[in-house]
């Protein structure tokens, strides 16, 4: 005998997304077994993303691209439900974590929090990365939808200043990169942002700042941590964000002696 499809719960799947046709179905698919809406906003695909999400079953808007903060918020402001679960569309929920949002709701438990955030453990090119640090990163993705991102310009985050704040040892997987060369551009373009960013905070650097953190990184990351038992592919993926550590406090650098990044 075949088994009844659980029922939905009243919850919007929310994703943003450019051009993710080779994987936003994973990603969609993944909201929609507990989401009675998923909301994909696209900024201007033009690939088969749209395509791809609809047929998974989402709703798709467009937005042009105001950041990435600012994208999620408009995202947020049209949805239907009072609850919002969301993912980048490089992620997708396991089984387990999603049985846990269905327990949350169930139980009405999921109401003890405002946020709710999930271990997330990255892949790279392959490789899983069980150690190092990015195998357990907290982060919040079943909120309230009062709940808005703060206006930052990259590694955007919810303001929940007065929020209850619940983790859950339950996992988002996240598969980062197509390659090696677009990751590295990606990291090259979130330095810049991060950069900026910082030094409108009134952060600053000196001329040791990048090579110190930069093997603070390492060590914590290969050494520490044991990202070096994740095999070769994994001590790329630590010399990437080395590099892109390297040069977060370069240019914040820059912007220290007053010049242009």
């Amino acid at each position: 005998m075949s088994r009844a499809p659980a029922a939905l719960l009243p919850v919007t799947g929310i994703v943003i997304a450019k051009d993710e046709g080779d994987r936003i179905g994973r990603c969609v698919a993944s909201l929609a077994q507990v989401c009675d809406e998923v909301l994909v906003l696209d900024s201007g695909s033009t690939d088969d993303t749209v395509a791809v999400a609809r047929a998974q079953g989402a709703r798709v808007e467009h937005q042009d691209w105001l950041g990435f903060a600012a994208q999620k918020n408009v995202a947020i402001e049209r949805a239907r439900n009072a609850w919002i679960l969301l993912l980048d569309a490089d992620e997708w929920f396991t089984d387990d974590a999603l049985a846990v949002i269905r327990a949350l709701f169930a139980s009405g438990d999921v109401e003890r929090a405002d946020v709710w955030a999930f271990s997330r453990r990255t892949h790279f090119l392959g490789a899983s990365l069980d150690h190092g640090g990015w195998n357990r990163e907290r982060v919040g993705r079943l909120f309230r939808q009062d709940l808005r991102f703060q206006p930052l310009m990259v590694h955007e985050k919810l303001a929940r200043a007065g929020r209850t704040y619940v983790h859950i040892d339950s996992r988002i997987e996240h598969d980062t990169a197509r390659s090696q060369a677009e990751y590295a551009a990606k990291l090259s373009r979130y330095a810049r942002l991060w950069a900026r960013q910082k030094f409108s905070e009134g952060r600053r650097a000196n001329l040791l700042s990048a090579p110190l953190h930069a093997a603070g990184y390492w060590l914590r990351a290969c050494v520490l941590l044991g990202g070096f038992l994740d095999g070769p592919m994994a001590l790329r993926f630590h010399a990437l964000h080395a590099r892109y550590t390297w040069d977060k406090y370069r240019l914040l650098l820059l912007a220290t002696r007053g010049e242009a990044i």
